[in-house]
C-alpha cells in the first residue's frame, strides 16, 4: 500500500490497482499483442487459466516514486524502440494525472513476438 497526505485527508493506494492502471492502459498500445507473466504468482495463474489485466506488471515503491517492469508480447513488424517509449510516457503521464504519485523508471521488456 502506498499512502500519501493531501488537503483532504490520507490517500492510500495499492499496488494491485496500479497494476490493473498500468496494464489497461498497457494492453490498449497499437503493437502490444498482450502481457507475459513476470513473476511466480502470475506464472501459476497462467497455468490455471485465470488471466488478469495486471499479468506481467510489477509496481515497487512509495508515494514519493514509484517503479514499474513490465513484461509484454509483440506483434511481428513493430518498432519496438518507439513502442517501449510511448508505453513508457503513456504509463508515467496515466499514474501521475489519477494518483499524483511520480513515476521514477518504467522497464519495458519484451518476451516474445507474435505473427
Amino acid at each position: 500500500m502506498i499512502s500519501y497526505e493531501n488537503v483532504l485527508g490520507t490517500v492510500t493506494v495499492s499496488e494491485n490497482y496500479l497494476s490493473k492502471l498500468i496494464g489497461s492502459e498497457v494492453t490498449s498500445c497499437y503493437g502490444v499483442v498482450g502481457m507475459v507473466p513476470g513473476t511466480g504468482r502470475q506464472r501459476f495463474n497462467r497455468l490455471i487459466r485465470v488471466e488478469s489485466i495486471d499479468t506481467g506488471i510489477s509496481v515497487t515503491g512509495n508515494a514519493n516514486s514509484i517503479s514499474v517492469k513490465i513484461h509484454i508480447e509483440v506483434l511481428y513488424g513493430t518498432n519496438i524502440k518507439t513502442l517501449a517509449k510511448s508505453i513508457t510516457e503513456k504509463v508515467k503521464y496515466v499514474v501521475k494525472d489519477i494518483t499524483d504519485i511520480d513515476v521514477d523508471r518504467v522497464v519495458v521488456r519484451v518476451d516474445g513476438i507474435k505473427e
